[in-house]
């Protein structure tokens, strides 16, 4: 092929015609765009005209250049009759858009960087908010008897928080209760008073350790399972499915897990509580405190409005976990990789509602003295 060449022939006052000569295609080299530009200047040409030779053979690289000399001359009119329309229709597809319209996104400021944060923070409250509403409504229709939601659902899933998650709970608690009885002999021995680490176990463990420990378990381990299996079947449409056949995601799958977890997680917190007391017994009595004795302080250190108060946490601390990881799920995109991100947005998000409602209900307690 001939190399691309073009010869220009002044026809007017204000206009000039192109002939587009060879081969205008990728590999070959094609006229500087700049020497139109200084032809323009001089003859103060406000119309091009381009025309073909019979040599002439074209592809992308004559667009390319086309919009170059666009670039260059930009307030002459080009005339691109004489050229094969397709080369016309994909300049004027080309031109859609004006240049002077395609802003490229500069460096955000600190007050662009805060005020969007504050706005994904404004549409994360929301989005939590009716998450929430969402739930309680379909907790009212199955108080009710007007929800779709199967008990078999329910003990499954109590299973899978329960009995499955005994041996993890059993290892947590006897160790964090072996942590506090070693943590309290170090401190008391200093003043002869090692018979009161059972007061230290067992208060620590029914009020605060026992409740928050089993959370950050079930967190780890519950929430990140809910999200995992809700975010799969979000990518697999099995969620667009059921809302399809008008059944209502919220009360088959949403539900169901949630009353699991409310119904499994008081009874975890006691198990924990009873398991992190025995782990102290071990490190008292390895201290020359009896178990008789270990168990007589703890039976009169520890009250009932103590237990009550664990196990209060421990069903605020379900709800949580299970909203944070339906919701994770619920909202999780439709590739493989956003199952993941699903799944530790769950863990992360419980982790941070635990540490929340455990500071606030401390002080909610301490002010109503309880």
């Amino acid at each position: 092929m001939n190399q691309a060449t073009l010869v220009t022939d002044k026809t007017a006052d204000d206009s000039v015609a192109i002939t587009l000569q060879g081969s205008w295609t990728i590999g070959n080299t094609v006229p500087d765009p700049g020497q139109l530009t200084a032809l323009a200047n001089v003859n103060s040409i406000t119309t091009v005209v381009f025309i073909t030779a019979e040599d002439f053979a074209w592809d992308s690289r004559l667009l390319a250049w086309l919009m170059a000399v666009q670039r260059q001359l930009g307030s002459c009119l080009f005339d691109l009759s004489a050229l094969p329309a397709e080369v016309g229709d994909l300049f004027r597809l080309a031109n859609t858009v004006p240049a002077s319209q395609v802003r490229v996104p500069g460096r955000p400021t600190l007050k662009q960087k805060c005020l969007a944060g504050i706005a994904r923070l404004g549409d994360e409250v929301l989005g939590l908010l009716a998450f929430i509403g969402d739930m309680f409504i379909a907790l009212g229709r199955w108080l009710i008897g007007k929800s779709t939601a199967r008990w078999s659902d329910i003990l499954t899933f109590c299973y899978q928080c329960g009995p499955s998650a005994l041996a993890i709970i059993t290892l947590q608690s006897v160790l964090v209760g072996m942590i506090l009885g070693y943590l309290g002999v170090v401190q008391l021995r200093q003043f002869g008073a090692e018979v009161y680490v059972s007061d230290l176990v067992g208060v620590g463990m029914v009020r605060e350790m026992g409740a928050l420990m089993t959370g950050v378990i079930m967190s780890g381990r519950t929430g990140a399972a809910y999200a995992a299996g809700l975010g799969t079947m979000q990518v697999n449409e099995e969620i667009d499915a059921l809302t399809t056949l008008g059944i209502p995601p919220m009360d088959n799958l949403v539900l169901p897990r949630t009353l699991a977890l409310l119904l499994t997680m008081p009874l975890l917190c006691l198990y924990s509580n009873i398991l992190g007391m025995v782990g102290g017994g071990f490190v008292a009595t390895s201290m020359d405190i009896t178990w008789l004795l270990y168990l007589h302080q703890l039976r009169d250190a520890i009250t009932v409005t103590d237990i009550a108060t664990g196990v209060f946490k421990g069903f605020v601390f379900a709800l949580l976990i299970a909203m944070a990881g339906c919701r994770a799920g619920l909202e999780c995109g439709r590739s493989s990789a956003a199952v993941g991100q699903a799944t530790t947005r769950a863990v992360v998000t419980a982790l941070i509602y635990l540490i929340i409602a455990d500071a606030g209900l401390n002080i909610l307690f301490f002010h109503l003295g309880v």
